[in-house]
């Protein structure tokens, strides 16, 4: 009997997880994505799979998720500006926690970083300036 070797299999370390996200980055934005949708889906399954056990979210706020993500994405908030499609001062209020993230960024921020809306929609304290 011939041994078949798998091109993907469960992700089990970090390592293994970023090369999976990669690949798939790069799958989707390939010309011939429509060729290769089983493995688009099969990747991705995958890696929610990974992300749901890892958990990674759970334990820190939407807003230290979308610093950290500006971190590994080397992402400026005035880039942030443009990709939201919002104001600089908006961008300023939400990242120094004084404004909350709206319906319509929540789905932009995690269509770009590839990741559940939940990352992003769940309630975090805000800092109320006191005006005198």
């Amino acid at each position: 009997m011939e041994k078949t070797i798998l091109k993907y299999k469960i992700i089990k370390t970090k390592d293994q997880y970023d090369i999976y996200c990669k690949n798939l980055e790069d799958l989707l934005e390939s010309e011939i994505a429509g060729s290769v949708q089983n493995e688009i889906d099969l990747l991705t399954l995958l890696i929610e799979t990974y992300d749901d056990a890892q958990n990674t979210f759970a334990d820190r706020d939407p807003i230290a998720i979308l610093r950290s993500f500006m971190a590994d994405h080397h992402l400026k908030p005035q880039q942030l500006v443009e990709l939201l499609g919002v104001s600089k001062g908006y961008v300023s209020d939400i990242l120094n926690y004084k404004k909350s993230l709206s319906k319509k960024v929540i789905r932009k921020l995690a269509a770009h970083f590839k990741v559940r809306q939940e990352a992003f929609n769940r309630p975090y304290q805000l800092i109320l300036s006191v005006q005198l």
